[in-house]
């Protein structure tokens, strides 16, 4: 909301969300002249103008609509996608676990429809940055678009590069042409891919020391990869992995009880800082589960 704007009103341009009495919600862009049209009748976007955020607005047919300005959770779960989306509950814990605040410098490899994009962009505000990798052309124009849509312009703090980031250090890569991106700088790092493992090495190249990498998977197995190659490369601190569920609950007099459907899991997040170069862990001081490894092999750097 600029510092002109009445409070409460609406513009065009503006995203809102309509929900109706069963609280299913829509999500529109205003534009005066335009109609918005359901199986319960139409919804006149100068009528929404008019009333303002906060309000009820009722359709040809005599539904009744809460109109209120979207928030970013609401765009995200209602945009139109290429890749699946990272769940708001996961991309807030990923702002987290990333510390994330004005001026931070964030690279992201695997932008897909940009939900998580938007959800960086906004942590990092005005004076920081986000660099994004998308390996499909595709899904980076629909990242692109997604983005414009939220910001209402592909805000300039922003850089999306259709490319590898495993190959982003390569010299004379011919995928990315002349475009290199700084060694070092950056405060985070976050992979979204089949295989991030396979860009560890430019993870750790791309991050100061101390920096902060998340890797967001959905398997066991790619979990496990992952934290086996960190702690095989030596230059991370101990993986820590989890895993977000949220559950809402029935509220109706004195029926409080949880609802029977929850948004259980999504996918696992494994959060690891970089380590500064030419330093090396303490050695483990616990051992591994009897059996964690296989029979004859114990993991480097694991002592009594």
């Amino acid at each position: 909301m600029t510092d002109s704007r009445i409070p409460g009103e609406l513009c065009p341009g503006d995203i809102v969300q309509l929900t109706d009495p069963k609280g299913h919600p829509h999500t529109i862009t205003l534009e005066p002249g335009r109609t918005f049209h359901t199986h319960r009748g139409g919804l006149a976007h100068d009528d929404i103008l008019a009333a303002g955020e906060g309000s009820v607005v009722t359709s040809t047919s005599g539904t009744s609509y809460v109109v209120l300005r979207s928030r970013l959770e609401d765009f995200t779960l209602g945009m139109p996608r290429g890749a699946t989306i990272i769940y708001p509950k996961d991309s807030a814990r990923i702002v987290g676990a990333c510390g994330l605040e004005d001026g931070s410098r964030v690279l992201e490899a695997g932008a897909g429809s940009g939900a998580l994009t938007c959800a960086l962009l906004t942590a990092v505000g005005p004076s920081g940055s986000v660099v994004s990798f998308e390996k499909r052309e595709d899904f980076a124009a629909v990242a692109s678009s997604n983005v414009a849509r939220w910001f209402g312009e592909v805000p300039p703090r922003w850089e999306i590069r259709v490319g590898d980031l495993a190959d982003a250090f390569a010299p004379h890569d011919q995928a990315l042409g002349e475009q290199t991106i700084e060694s070092g700088v950056f405060d985070a790092v976050v992979l979204d891919m089949l295989a991030p493992w396979d860009c560890l090495d430019a993870a750790r190249q791309a991050l100061r020391p101390g920096g902060i990498l998340v890797a967001y998977v959905a398997t066991t197995t790619q979990l496990s990869r992952v934290a086996e190659s960190l702690r095989l490369a030596g230059c991370w601190t101990e993986p820590r992995a989890e895993e977000s569920m949220v559950r809402t609950w029935h509220l109706e007099g004195l029926a409080v009880r949880p609802d029977h459907r929850m948004i259980g899991h999504t996918g696992f997040l494994l959060i690891t800082r970089r380590l500064a170069d030419g330093t090396a862990l303490p050695p483990r001081r616990t051992r591994p589960a009897k059996g964690a490894y296989g029979e004859d092999y114990t993991p480097p750097g694991v002592t009594d």
